[in-house]
């Protein structure tokens, strides 16, 4: 079986990824902060007969990531496919975000992706492999109070092309995969009234990922937009 390495793979749309990739057939080496929920969704998709392996891991903390993810690669499983999917969001005036929060913002959005390709990428040399990024649209445009989740999803979608300029002779493919709104857990700390059903639901995501990551070795699709067919918001 392939194996795939998911963050964020507790909720929303890592969660649906973890069970999308599981029915089709791949073993999984999953990340979170939560463990009770991780060792939750492993148990419930044991009935695939994948081998699923977790780390609960906070990404904020560069010291607990290196050392969560060196042992979550210890267990065995060699990943083929590596998807960046845990983000944060924060919102309010730019300039009046508090420093931590920014750090805080930064460090889940974009320098844990950095460190874990940096950790994972290696390995992954010899046979090939696929990094994808989850992004955002809000990587291309400018939204009030969503500022520094705007400048997060733009540094995360150039490190993805830098990225894929570098490995290309390494057979290392990269992907961002950049999404309109999603009815995901995201939303249920933030203060809205968007309409969630319009939404793109995490299934519809969870089902892209799943064809990128088959595409044969001599095919990659470097860019993928996702939106919901109402518009974006």
């Amino acid at each position: 079986m392939p194996t795939v390495l998911i963050t964020g793979a507790s909720k929303g749309i890592g969660e649906a990824t973890a069970r999308r990739f599981a029915d089709a057939g791949w073993d999984l080496l999953l990340v979170a902060r939560s463990r009770d929920k991780l060792e939750s969704l492993s148990k419930a998709l044991s009935r695939t007969g994948s081998q699923i392996f977790y780390q609960a891991i906070d990404l904020s903390d560069s010291k607990a990531l290196e050392k969560g993810i060196l042992e979550l690669l210890d267990n065995g499983l060699s990943p083929s496919v590596l998807i960046n999917n845990a983000g944060v969001a924060w919102t309010g005036d730019l300039l009046s975000m508090p420093l931590e929060r920014w750090t805080w913002l930064l460090n889940v959005n974009v320098t844990s992706v950095f460190q874990i390709c940096s950790l994972v990428v290696p390995s992954m040399r010899k046979k090939g492999g696929l990094v994808i990024n989850v992004s955002s649209h809000a990587a291309d445009n400018s939204f009030p109070q969503w500022g520094a989740y705007c400048v997060s999803k733009a540094a995360l979608s150039r490190l993805t092309k830098c990225l894929a300029e570098e490995e290309r002779s390494n057979s290392i493919r990269a992907c961002t995969l950049t999404l309109g709104s999603v009815n995901s857990s995201l939303w249920d700390s933030l203060d809205n009234d968007f309409d969630r059903d319009a939404m793109l639901s995490v299934d519809q995501v969870s089902n892209q990922l799943l064809k990128l990551a088959e595409l044969p070795p001599s095919e990659v699709i470097e860019e993928l937009k996702l939106m919901p067919s109402g518009g974006a918001f």
